[in-house]
């Protein structure tokens, strides 16, 4: 198992799905860990309901369906399908108009979705989504490579710990390719991934010395 991930650490992320086709029949009785820690570049797919482009993970596929983010419809549909609870779906409605807004001015184009779910730690989980296609046929407003694909997964956990607070717990993944073709540059290819795991304690204690609370920085006034 240990060589199988090396191996998928190394592998261009356009031949991640071959590798790991490869690797599910040479080892199938480590299927279920290969497809929980193996990330596979994102697939986009349009609701045909409102003909709005949505992003496909495991995190909103039930067997072979998948939930759009914008109706909350299964596509194909699906009977006996897993939803949010009305609070949560309420929250991830308006998760996704903002992070829609973000990831038009940061990314400046590209697709977004986000869903949610409850834990079994009277918590819940939330998946942020970005795809940006950064090639010259793109859906990007900067498309000036040959080919170029930034998939971006961030998953946060949240969950109760004292009274009255919750910890939160942020895991990130960057799969990026590019490859250029032009006179200045001539042909390169370029590919990698990251995954990184962030507690927001020292997020907040950053934030907040570069940018403090109003009590705070009322504190620091100095007196007339």
């Amino acid at each position: 198992m240990e060589a199988a991930m090396g191996l998928m650490r190394r592998i261009h992320p356009k031949h991640t799905d071959t590798a790991l086709s490869a690797l599910l029949s040479l080892m199938p009785q480590h299927s279920s860990d290969l497809l929980s820690q193996v990330d596979q570049p994102l697939q986009v797919l349009c609701d045909e309901e409102i003909g709005k482009e949505f992003i496909l993970c495991e995190y909103n596929r039930d067997a072979d369906s998948y939930r759009s983010p914008w109706t909350n419809k299964y596509q194909p549909p699906l009977d006996d399908g897993l939803y949010p609870s009305s609070e949560l779906r309420n929250l991830e409605i308006e998760a996704n108009e903002v992070f829609a807004v973000y990831c038009d001015q940061y990314y400046e184009g590209g697709i977004s979705s986000v869903y949610m779910w409850e834990d079994d730690n009277e918590g819940f989980v939330a998946c942020f989504l970005i795809k940006k296609d950064g090639s010259r046929s793109g859906h990007g407003r900067r498309g000036y490579l040959l080919e170029g694909q930034w998939d971006a997964i961030h998953v946060i956990e949240v969950g109760p710990e004292d009274e009255g607070t919750s910890k939160y717990c942020l895991t990130s993944t960057v799969m990026l390719s590019l490859t250029t073709n032009n006179d200045m540059s001539g042909t390169f290819s370029l590919s990698g991934s990251i995954r990184r795991q962030v507690y927001f304690g020292k997020t907040r204690e950053m934030v907040c010395t570069l940018r403090p609370p109003a009590e705070v920085a009322m504190m620091r006034l100095p007196e007339s």
